[in-house]
């Protein structure tokens, strides 16, 4: 009985909290826009509500094919609200719309009660079915007490005690949204007759309303917005009912000393353990991530710049983890090799990231922090909000200082302000040297491609011989040989095909791939058409030569000397090569 009382209670205060606000203008159109009364029109609806959400959030506990079956079911859910606000603003489609509900409950009342009357009606069967949809899309704030109920249903399964506190805290949250119904009920009434003309106008903008709820919700912008609350106020109070009704049942004074009393992690870090795939772990809970400060680094293994960010990442993992520091890796792939687990597993061991990295494939984790360039910083302070976030190269020694207050801030303590350490970098992971910077990247394939110079032109996704450019001008490419470019790369059809670049930076790095069966594939890289000697990359020795074993970024130049304009070369001596994108340094 204490675990229900709890659950009401919890309900009743979530009139207090954001997560309310999609639910007003639903439950406040009927009320202002016509005569119904709280019986016939928001009784139905809020039963409804509670009744729809009890039933999914148990499911939810199952797991597998109840989450899918939920997730269709906030879609139709979505689907009918939209359609209901529609119905608002044109009344000739509500007519439509119920004419089949009180033909249904017509028949109905003919089977099963002969001689009754022939009608039902149709406002009390449409506020309920605009209840159950609104039950099926609303997702509230979690605070303690819900936290316990979806915890404990987590931990045995979904049962009928879970259904019914889930139908109470429903029930509390519907408790002042009746109020709020009557009274807008009564507001209707007492208005003078002259006011009521206005009605029409009215009605047409609850129903934009309530159909711009539905978008927002639908798109998950009204998750975006809780996020910026930093606490819920009513938290403390949840904590302090449990604290006095726990006395009585002995039940639920054990729920709430369990870790999983606490609120499920919401925002985008919710989305980050949601990923179907992880390296270095097998995966990561709300327990390893809430109450920590969080740095969450977009990389993809194949991408410069993120190979240059990971050693001061690599760094401020080590340094500050006993500090209660967290590092979160989200690998979202640019090329579709960088999609398949096996090579970013063997990507991270080579590059010695150690820390947990979310696979995120299908761009979920991406688009959760509305993310846009890689590599990005994310930090996530102990209470869940996104405090600091940069993109690109650089800005270490800013991105350090934020870590360290965050930490302080977390333990409410000053951190040991110890000189950070020097953190080592060598190869494709070298800063770049930006005062001497004057090539871009620059994409082979023909959806992202430009700047080619040649004979002839470029043949999409189709085997063609191709004349190379006699000379070229600064940042431009060109082509040698037999080609077939595809809007990702191109691949080599022969041995001795070769592409040129004229570039002016450092280094000079190539994205690379062997051909579908994965044989290694020699290559020989010439800089002004000579050896590059002193000048030679990571990836070739002394004489140019290299072998493409793995897809890959190759660093191919490195200049010993002064930066100058140059003209590179590289030339496949086997068939099958896939060539990506330039990068340099």
């Amino acid at each position: 009985m204490a675990s229900i009382l709890l659950a009401y209670l919890a309900g009743v205060l979530t009139i207090a909290a954001p997560c309310i606000l999609p639910l007003l203008p639903l439950v406040l159109a009927p009320a202002l826009t016509d005569g119904a009364g709280f019986r016939r029109r928001g009784l139905p609806l809020l039963m409804g509500l509670a009744a729809a959400f009890a039933v999914t959030a148990s499911l939810a506990a199952a797991g597998g094919w109840a989450v899918a079956a939920n997730q269709y079911g906030r879609a139709m859910g979505l689907a009918f609200v939209v359609l209901f606000g529609l119905a608002m603003m044109w009344p000739a489609l509500a007519a439509r719309l119920t004419a089949p509900l009180a033909a249904a409950g017509a028949r109905l009342a003919e089977r099963f009660s002969p001689g009754a009357a022939s009608g039902v009606d149709s406002t009390v069967a449409s506020s309920l079915a605009l209840g159950l949809a609104t039950g099926l899309m609303w997702a509230p704030c979690a605070g303690p007490i819900l936290g316990l109920i979806l915890s404990a249903a987590a931990l045995h399964g979904p049962g009928p005690d879970t259904t019914v506190a889930l139908f109470f805290y429903a029930l509390g949250a519907a408790t002042p949204l009746a109020a709020v119904m009557i009274g807008g009920g009564r507001l209707v009434r007492a208005l003078p007759q002259g006011a009521l003309r206005w009605a029409e106008g009215v009605r047409r903008v609850a129903g934009g309303a309530v159909v711009a709820t539905a978008v927002i919700s639908a798109a998950g912008l009204d998750t975006r917005l809780f996020l910026g609350v930093p606490a819920l106020p009513t938290d403390r109070v949840e904590r302090a009912l449990v604290k006095v009704l726990s006395a009585h049942d002995s039940g639920v004074a054990h729920a709430a000393t369990l870790p999983a009393t606490q609120p499920p992690l919401t925002g985008p870090l919710a989305d980050v353990l949601k990923a179907k795939a992880w390296v270095n772990t097998s995966g990561l809970t709300s327990g390893d991530l809430r109450g920590h400060v969080v740095l969450v680094n977009f990389w993809t293994y194949s991408c410069i710049n993120c190979l240059r960010t990971l050693p001061h990442v690599r760094q401020w993992a080590a340094q500050y983890k006993d500090q209660g520091l967290v590092v979160v890796g989200v690998h979202t792939p640019e090329f579709a090799f960088e999609r398949d687990v096996d090579n970013i597993t063997k990507a991270a061991a080579t590059l010695d990231v150690t820390y947990p990295v979310a696979v995120d494939n299908d761009y979920r984790i991406w688009r959760a922090f509305d993310n846009q360039a890689w590599p990005a910083l994310y930090l996530i302070g102990a209470d869940g909000r996104v405090i600091y976030q940069a993109f690109g190269e650089g800005d270490y020694d800013k991105t350090e200082r934020v870590i360290r207050k965050a930490l302080a801030d977390a333990q409410a303590t000053p951190t040991a302000q110890a000189p950070a350490a020097q953190v080592k970098v060598e190869g494709a992971q070298a800063a770049a040297d930006l005062n001497d910077l004057g090539s871009p990247e620059t994409y082979v394939g023909y959806g992202e491609g430009q700047r080619y110079s040649g004979g002839d032109d470029i043949v999409a996704d189709a085997p063609a011989h191709y004349r190379p450019a006699g000379s070229l001008r600064l940042n431009r490419w060109t082509l040698g040989g037999d080609w077939t470019v595809g809007r990702e790369f191109a691949t080599a059809g022969q041995a001795g095909a070769r592409i040129a670049y004229r570039f002016h930076a450092r280094d000079l790095h190539l994205v690379l791939a062997p051909g579908a069966d994965g044989q290694p594939i020699r290559f020989r890289v010439r800089i002004d058409g000579a050896a590059p000697g002193a000048d030679h990359g990571t990836d070739v020795d002394a004489d140019g030569v290299g072998t493409v074993r793995a897809a890959k970024l190759y660093q191919l130049i490195r200049q010993a000397g002064p930066v100058a304009d140059h003209t590179f070369e590289i030339e496949f001596l086997d068939p099958g090569a896939r060539a990506y994108a330039f990068t340099f340094g």
